[in-house]
C-alpha cells in the first residue's frame, strides 16, 4: 500500500492550489482518469485509514471534499456550511462472546467470528439473552400483499427466531413468486431483523449462505464486527431486538442436526407458500457486552444554483465512508475501499467541476457524498428525512458507487431497469455513445436495495443506479467477467480493496460522461420524470408532487 501526503494529493486533484472553477468558462473542464486516479489515490490511501465514520478518516475525507467543492465554486448546500451533521451511536460487541445452544440430546456451543457474529442495535451495554426457544421462521418475511408471512399462526414474543437469507423466489427461480430471480426488499437482512423486532423476538439469526446472500463469510465478519454505526432514535433502539447474529452455514446444520431437523429439507418447504414455522426444541442463551458511543458524522453537500428554476434540484450522491482499520487483524488491517467507494466519490469531485466550467444549469445541481453506508445507508436515510432541499422539489438523482475499473465498454448495466422514466434520458445519452443499455446482470444479489439511492427512492424521489458495462470494446465479455468476479471473491469489502497500478479507467471516464450527459438532459428541461407504473415508489411520487 502506499501513503499520500494529503496537501500534495489534493492540489494535484484540484488542477492547482486555490485554482477555482468560472462558470463563465463554458466547456473549460474536461474530465480525466488522471484526475480520477489522483482522487481515489488519495481518498484509498493508508493516511486516510479506510474512511470509518468518526475517525481521522472522516476528518480528512471531510476536508478533502470541502476543498474540492469550494476550489470547483460550488456554494455549500446546507446554510453557509458545506456539511450536514449526522448524529450517530456506535455500538461495538466487546470481547470473543460465544452462543450456546442446548437441546434434548445435547448442547453446541458456537464460536465468535468463526461460526457467528452477534451484536444489538439498543443503545446497552449488557444484552442478555437466557433459554430463549428458537424457533425457525424460513424466509422470516411478512409480505400482506403478497399473501405470504412466515410468522401466522406463531408468537415469537421473546423467542429466537432463524431464518434464511434472500427470498423464495430466488430460491425456486419461480417468476411468479416474489420477483423470480430478482431479489425484492424482503430479502435483505435488515428488513428481516426489522420484521423480527416488530414480530417482538429477543433473538434473531440469519443463516449464511453465499450464492443467496451475494458475498461470503468474510464479508459478514468484517461488516458485522468492530463499531455498527446506527441513526440516533428517540427510544435509543429498544424497539429492537436484543440480539442480532449472522451464522455459518456449516453451524446452521449443526444446529438443525441437534435439533433433529433436516436444514435442507425445511429449506425447500419454507420456498413453498402456506409454510409454517417450526419450533425447534432448543434454546439459545448469550451474554456480552457492548461499547457505547454517540458521534456526529457528516454529509458533505455543495450546489450550482439554477439559473431559471433554482429552488428545483437534481442530485449526485456517492457515499465517501468505507470500514476503517481492523486492529485484530496481523499486517494490513487497513479497508482502503479503493473501488468501494474512492472511485465514486472521486467521481462526484469530477462531475461538480465538470458543472462548474460549464454553463450555468437551469436547474440547481446537489452533488451529495453521503456517510455511513456501510452501516445501512444512515447518510442517505438522514438526508431522505431531514433533505437540504425539499424533496417534492427533487427533480431526480443519480447514484454513483463503485467505477468501471478496466476500460470502455460497449454497454452500460443499470440496477433497477425500466423502475423510472429516468431510464429514457440515460438511454439517450448512451446511444450518442454507441452505447446500448442492460439490465442488472446479478438481479439475485439486490443491489437496488443495497446503496444509497434506495433512502431517496423510498420516498419517492425517482433515482437512477447505473453500473458498469459488461462487454469490453476490445476484450469482450470474458474479460470483465473475470475480472468482476476476481474482485468480489478476493477484494470485496476486504483490505486488498486499493488501487491497482493496471486499472483502466478510462471506462469510468465514458461513465462520468454519460453520467454528465442524462443529468444535464433533465436539468435544463421543465420535465419530471416519474416512476413507471407498477413499481413500489409511484405511489409516494404521486402524493409527494401533489402536496398530500
Amino acid at each position: 500500500m502506499k501513503n499520500f501526503a494529503l496537501t500534495g494529493a489534493l492540489c494535484l486533484a484540484l488542477a492547482a492550489c486555490g485554482e477555482t472553477q468560472q462558470a463563465d468558462n463554458a466547456k473549460s473542464y474536461e474530465m480525466t482518469a488522471e484526475a480520477l486516479k489522483t482522487h481515489v489515490t488519495t481518498l484509498a490511501s493508508d493516511e486516510f485509514g479506510g474512511r470509518a465514520p468518526g475517525t481521522k478518516g472522516e476528518e480528512l475525507t471531510v476536508q478533502y471534499l470541502e476543498n474540492a467543492y469550494k476550489a470547483a465554486g460550488l456554494k455549500p448546500a446546507n446554510g453557509d456550511s458545506y456539511t450536514q451533521a449526522v448524529p450517530m451511536v456506535s455500538i461495538e460487541t466487546k470481547g470473543m462472546p460465544s452462543m450456546l445452544i442446548k437441546g434434548a440430546e445435547g448442547e453446541l456451543t458456537l464460536s465468535y467470528r468463526a461460526d457467528h457474529v452477534i451484536w444489538t442495535r439498543r443503545e446497552q451495554t449488557d444484552s442478555d439473552v437466557q433459554m430463549s426457544d428458537m424457533v425457525f421462521v424460513g424466509y422470516g418475511i411478512n409480505a400482506p400483499e403478497r399473501g405470504w408471512n412466515d410468522y401466522e399462526g406463531i408468537d415469537v414474543t421473546g423467542k429466537t427466531v432463524v431464518m434464511l437469507i434472500n427470498d423464495p423466489g430466488y430460491a425456486t427461480q419461480d417468476p411468479e413468486l416474489f420477483n423470480g430471480n430478482s431479489m425484492t426488499y424482503y430479502g435483505r437482512w435488515d428488513y428481516k431483523f426489522d420484521e423480527a423486532a416488530r414480530q417482538g423476538a429477543a433473538g434473531a439469526i440469519i443463516i449464511h449462505d453465499t450464492k443467496p446472500a451475494a458475498y461470503g463469510w468474510g464479508t459478514v465478519d468484517s461488516s458485522w464486527t468492530g463499531p455498527q454505526f446506527g441513526l440516533v432514535r428517540e427510544d435509543k433502539g429498544m424497539g429492537f431486538a436484543e440480539a442480532e447474529a449472522w451464522i455459518t452455514n456449516k453451524s446452521a446444520h449443526a444446529l438443525f442436526s441437534l435439533a433433529g431437523l433436516d436444514l435442507d429439507a425445511l429449506t425447500k418447504a419454507a420456498e413453498q407458500p402456506g409454510f409454517k414455522a417450526v419450533p425447534m426444541n432448543l434454546q439459545m442463551s448469550t451474554q456480552f457486552q457492548s461499547d457505547v458511543a454517540s458521534l456526529n458524522s457528516r454529509n458533505v453537500a455543495g450546489y450550482i444554483e439554477g439559473t431559471e428554476h433554482p429552488d428545483e434540484v437534481f442530485i449526485y450522491m456517492a457515499h465517501w465512508d468505507h470500514i476503517g482499520t481492523d486492529p485484530t487483524i496481523e499486517g494490513d488491517g487497513i479497508y482502503n475501499g479503493a473501488l468501494d467507494n474512492a472511485t465514486g466519490t472521486g467521481g462526484l469531485v469530477e462531475l461538480a467541476r465538470k458543472f462548474a466550467g460549464d454553463e450555468k444549469p437551469k436547474r440547481s445541481v446537489l452533488f451529495l457524498a453521503v456517510t455511513a453506508e456501510e452501516q445501512g445507508l444512515l447518510g442517505s436515510a438522514y438526508y431522505a428525512e431531514h433533505p437540504l432541499f425539499p424533496l417534492e422539489k427533487t427533480v431526480g438523482g443519480l447514484n454513483m458507487d463503485g467505477l468501471n475499473f478496466y476500460g470502455p465498454t460497449k454497454d452500460v448495466s443499470v440496477i433497477g431497469f425500466g423502475n423510472s422514466e429516468l431510464d429514457d434520458y440515460l438511454e439517450a445519452a448512451a446511444k450518442a455513445q454507441n452505447r446500448v443499455l442492460i439490465a442488472d446482470q446479478e438481479p439475485e444479489k439486490g443491489y437496488f436495495y443495497r446503496s444509497d439511492h434506495f433512502e431517496l427512492s423510498k420516498k419517492g424521489v425517482p433515482m437512477l443506479y447505473p453500473n458498469s458495462g459488461y462487454d469490453h470494446v476490445v476484450k469482450g465479455r470474458a474479460y470483465v467477467e473475470a475480472l468482476l468476479n476476481e474482485y468480489t471473491a478476493k477484494h470485496y469489502h476486504g483490505p486488498s480493496d486499493e488501487y491497482r497500478d493496471d486499472w483502466d479507467l478510462t471506462g469510468a471516464i465514458a461513465d462520468l460522461e454519460l453520467y454528465y450527459d442524462t443529468g444535464r438532459a433533465v436539468i435544463d428541461s421543465s420535465a419530471w420524470p416519474n416512476w413507471r407504473e407498477g413499481t413500489e415508489f409511484k405511489e409516494a411520487r404521486d402524493k409527494q408532487r401533489a402536496g398530500k
